[in-house]
């Protein structure tokens, strides 16, 4: 019998296109840092009984549209407000993610903003490459303390309940806000649950981690940076349009917090003009899930959803 057909938009780790090689009959061979088109999109999705697509790929009803044969999208990521799920549903595609896999890879990444914004790593590292550094000074970059400190975690799912137990080692309190209760069992000592406005307030460092939907997009803007202490460290690996990029501009140049740590952006791989001129700000490429081991898990998990798809069976992970 002849190979299900794949359409998958980006190349993926070199274990999964082996894998996926022997399993599926490609539509067209990714390349490395290959970005598809409209026409390829719509291509693809023609002629494939399934497809994995990234974050990066904006998917619309009209590609559902055209695919009369597609049976599952699987999506590269744990977040899917890249994809119209409502257009999917209405024509009985399936929809997946890749949740759990890459919780600790992210939360690993929020501290390691965190720890360069407060200490100023980025910064002193660029000087010291310079050749300009004349050695030590008691009042040489000076940064914040993170011991000792409260951190605030907006968004208390897997990833944000991840960075919150990183904290125990520094011995921090841990202000949360979240949809929920945590069940008792998932708590730790030095956790508090609080309103919105309250972390914001009372956080020294503030960790967001809540999804991209209509409720939370510019959820932090003008007037909640102006509420944080001035202080204060905003970590955002989320997703870009949680947090108002210009009100976030204006709010660091005006030092009404002290710095950011920022993985993710509003317009995608767009920066506002401006953040790459601060000192006071770390820019990273989307880094979050970006481990060898992490990225090879979230390619396995779309192959087993999309081998129980075309089977007839439940996927593992859907997303609604």
């Amino acid at each position: 019998m002849p190979l299900p057909t794949l359409y998958i938009t980006r190349l993926l780790p070199a274990p999964i296109m082996e894998a996926i090689r022997t399993r599926y009959a490609l539509i067209s061979e990714p390349q490395e840092g290959d970005i598809p088109t409209a026409e390829e999109l719509r291509r693809g999705f023609t002629h494939a009984d399934a497809v994995i697509c990234t974050l990066a790929d904006r998917i619309t009803d009209d590609l559902f549209t055209a695919a009369s044969r597609l049976k599952i999208l699987a999506n590269y990521a744990v977040g899917y407000n890249n994809i119209d799920v409502a257009a999917a549903t209405r024509r009985d595609i399936v929809v997946t993610n890749t949740p759990d896999v890459l919780t600790d890879a992210t939360a690993d990444l929020a501290w390691a903003l965190l720890l360069a914004a407060a200490r100023r790593v980025v910064e002193g590292d660029r000087w010291t490459r310079t050749g300009t550094w004349p050695g030590w000074a008691p009042t040489q970059m000076l940064g914040a303390e993170v011991a000792g400190k409260s951190l605030g975690i907006i968004g208390m799912g897997r990833i944000g309940q991840a960075v919150a137990r990183r904290a125990a080692g520094f011995d921090m309190r841990v202000l949360y806000t979240g949809r929920k209760n945590l069940p008792h069992a998932a708590l730790y000592t030095g956790w508090e649950r609080a309103s919105l406005q309250t972390v914001i307030e009372q956080s020294d460092f503030l960790s967001l981690h809540v999804p991209l939907t209509d409720s939370t997009r510019h959820m932090i803007g003008a007037n909640e940076l102006a509420a944080m202490r001035p202080g204060a460290i905003l970590i955002n690996t989320a997703r870009g349009p949680v947090v108002d990029e210009a009100a976030l501009l204006a709010a660091l140049r005006s030092r009404t917090i002290a710095a950011a740590g920022l993985d993710v952006y509003e317009r995608e791989p767009e920066i506002l003009a401006g953040l790459e001129e601060l000192s006071n700000v770390v820019l990273l490429p989307h880094l979050g899930s970006a481990t060898t081991e992490t990225r090879i898990k979230m390619g396995l998990i779309c192959l087993e959803n999309i081998a129980a798809v075309l089977a007839g069976n439940a996927p593992r992970t859907p997303v609604r």
